[in-house]
């Protein structure tokens, strides 16, 4: 069971965690849902769709202009506290690998921190315990925030990452997050290339084996352009393609742009799967 805020989610059940930038230049949206009002526009509509988690992040994952703890924090908290205003119910996750940040978020209402960059600072799961909030356990080889990979090589990448995001979350346990709020994620396209991202989908199930869920965060992702040569508004179809791959591996929350095509993806795998009946059932019954 995967309890994250006030919410309950069963193994087999997927889980979609809706995406909002609070950056002016996100490599997806450029900054549309910089302003308040258009991204707690995204925010309904997400949750409309299906999302059961909002992440909010205040920091594009790529290289950019410097953004300080402090601007960081004014971009994120106001916005998580009137998110949590307006809808109780949903799960706030926040992508930050900064310590600071992750406090002051969890101060506003934060469920989640979502640390993308694998435990760079060690700090941020300590307050994850601390506030008894679920944490996200990523590998990034290794990288610095917001550096792209550069003549990465793994002997093994699939068995790296699970030293690393296995490591983390038994860690994050021992300090105090619920084991049932750990989450671990092979960081597509993080400290990775595209061969490597790609390994890592093949081998999905190996993580599930390891009895932590496991979030996937594909959407859009350089893999999936270099994979299909396809610029960014152009990589929906080979996203969700990888989303139905993870799916059927066993995979079970779903960081996206996409909210209303990646649930359909996930439930129609699901339902094929067996763990979910058939929304209507008419056909050949009368």
């Amino acid at each position: 069971m995967l309890r994250l805020g006030r919410r309950e989610f069963d193994p087999h059940e997927p889980v979609i965690m809706a995406i909002v930038n609070r950056t002016p230049d996100s490599f997806y949206d450029q900054g549309a849902t910089f302003r308040d009002e258009p991204a707690l526009a995204r925010v309904e509509q997400a949750v409309a769709e299906g999302a059961a988690i909002i992440d909010i992040g205040g920091v594009k994952a790529g290289p950019g202009e410097e953004v300080s703890a402090a601007e960081e924090v004014r971009r994120t908290v106001g916005f998580v506290a009137e998110v949590r205003r307006r809808f109780p119910d949903v799960v706030i996750s926040v992508d930050t690998w900064r310590a600071e940040v992750g406090e002051a978020v969890c101060e506003a209402g934060a469920d989640v921190l979502n640390d993308a960059w694998g435990g760079v600072d060690p700090r941020l799961a300590e307050v994850a315990a601390r506030y008894r909030v679920g944490l996200v356990c990523t590998h990034a080889g290794g990288a610095e925030p917001r550096t792209r990979p550069h003549r990465v090589s793994y002997d093994d990448v699939m068995a790296d990452i699970l030293r690393v995001t296995v490591g983390l979350a038994e860690r994050a346990v021992a300090l105090g997050v619920p084991r049932e709020s750990v989450m671990i994620d092979p960081g597509h396209d993080f400290g990775k290339n595209t061969r490597h991202s790609l390994e890592a989908t093949r081998r999905l199930s190996e993580m599930v084996a390891t009895g932590w869920p496991v979030l996937v965060s594909l959407s859009n992702k350089d893999f999936v352009g270099e994979t299909l040569d396809r610029p960014v508004k152009e990589r929906v179809i080979g996203t969700l393609a990888t989303t139905a791959v993870s799916a059927w591996l066993g995979a079970q929350v779903y960081r996206v742009h996409e909210v209303a095509e990646t649930r359909q993806v996930v439930d129609m795998v699901a339902s094929i799967a067996g763990h979910r009946p058939p929304a209507v059932a008419r056909r050949g019954l009368a």
